[in-house]
Parts: C-alpha cells; sequence; structure tokens
C-alpha cells in the first residue's frame, strides 16, 4: 500500500528549487487573501439590503480596485523575473554533462572526459530488485558530484524529449538539430528521479532520469575507474 510520502515531489536539493519553492508559497498566500477578500465581499452583498438608489459614482473605490491589483502583480512580478534570471545563468561549470534523448531512454556524455558515454535505460519491473524505484530506477545512472555547478547540454536524436528533474528545479527540451543548456547545483548527496515531460510517443513515460549525487572525491575516484 502506498504511503502519503511516496506519492509526493522530492525535497529540494538544489537552491533554485528552494527559490521556486518560496515563490510558490508567497504567490499562493497572495491568492488566498483575495479569494477570502472577494468571497467575504460576495457574501455581504448577497445578504445585505442595504441600497443608495442615488450612488452615481465613487471615485475612491474605483481608485482603490485600478490601483491594488497594479500593486499586487508587481509584488508577484519582481520575484518571478528574479528567479528567471537565475534560471537562464550559467555559474562557471564545474562538469558539463550531454543528455541525448531517443525513442526511449537517454545518452549521456561527459564532455570534460574523453570516452565516457553510455545508455540509461529504465530496469523492467520483472527485473527489479527489492531496492529499486519501480518505473524510476535505471541501469546506468547518472552520477554528478554535489556541492559543484553541473551544465547539462541536451539534444534528442530523434523526436522531442524533456529533461527534466523536479527536485533541482531543472525542465529543459530536447530538441533535435539544436543544442539546449541549463545548469544546476546539488547541495546533498542522495538519489533524485526525473522523467520525460514531453509526450514522445508511446513509452514516453519508460524513459526515466535518475541523478545519483555523491562526494567529490568519489565522483574523481569513479572517472579513474571508468578511465
Amino acid at each position: 500500500m502506498a504511503t502519503w510520502k511516496t506519492l509526493l515531489l522530492q525535497d529540494s536539493a538544489s537552491p533554485v528549487m528552494e527559490q521556486l519553492t518560496f515563490f510558490h508559497d508567497h504567490t499562493l498566500l497572495i491568492l488566498i487573501i483575495i479569494t477570502i477578500l472577494v468571497g467575504q465581499m460576495l457574501i455581504s452583498m448577497l445578504f445585505n439590503k442595504f441600497t443608495h438608489r442615488f450612488l452615481l459614482e465613487g471615485q475612491l473605490i474605483e481608485l482603490i480596485w485600478t490601483v491594488l491589483p497594479a500593486l499586487i502583480l508587481v509584488i508577484i512580478a519582481l520575484p518571478s523575473l528574479r528567479i528567471l534570471y537565475i534560471l537562464d545563468e550559467i555559474y562557471n561549470p564545474t562538469i558539463t554533462v550531454k543528455a541525448i534523448g531517443h525513442q526511449w531512454y537517454w545518452s549521456y556524455e561527459y564532455s570534460d572526459y574523453k570516452k565516457i558515454e553510455f545508455d540509461s535505460y529504465m530496469i523492467p519491473t520483472n527485473e527489479s530488485k527489492n531496492f529499486n524505484f519501480r518505473l524510476l530506477d535505471v541501469d546506468n545512472r547518472l552520477i554528478i558530484p554535489f556541492n559543484s555547478q553541473v551544465r547539462i547540454l541536451t539534444t534528442s536524436a530523434d523526436v522531442i524529449h524533456s529533461w527534466a528533474v523536479p527536485s533541482l528545479g531543472v525542465k529543459i527540451d530536447s530538441t533535435p538539430g539544436r543544442l539546449n543548456q541549463t545548469s544546476f547545483f546539488i547541495n546533498r548527496t542522495g538519489l533524485f528521479f526525473g522523467q520525460c515531460s514531453e509526450i514522445c510517443g508511446a513509452n514516453h513515460s519508460f524513459m526515466p532520469i535518475t541523478i545519483e549525487a555523491i562526494n567529490p572525491n568519489s565522483f574523481i575516484k569513479w572517472i579513474n575507474n571508468l578511465n
């Protein structure tokens, strides 16, 4: 039986995702206040019997309901624009990884090292072990050092895919003939799961992304073993 914990998204593992979470809470609080205020006004209008037959204008209230929504939009827009620019910045990446989407699996290339590339397929249910995550775990995980700025270059070999890891605040299209880039910073070790977020065909839901964040020293040892 599934528990509530398994039904929720993973906790944030990057500064960008933390900022997105704070912005979500900030916006949701504003929406709740507006909903309560409008609801209270509607209920009071439905149940009171006050009338004003000679009311022709109310310049003060018209000024308030014009200026106040504009101020609210500014309060929402400023942090939104800030996060948008943060998402587009690439800060001196420590490592670059190229992710190539296929129907229906991912290929990875470590661009800073020679001949380090592999395919990443979902582990089928009938081959899954007790410690594997059903429909989320892969045979070759993307190994990344934590506390390091990572740049992802992504493209596709066939149709449009989307490389997305919610806990890192990353979602970028993998488009044939085009190279897109983004970056992220993992601030703790662990396993982080994502999936293709573009409807790319029959097995669209069976090409997961699994990132394993490890200690930088362990990452260097892993690289040396591959070479």
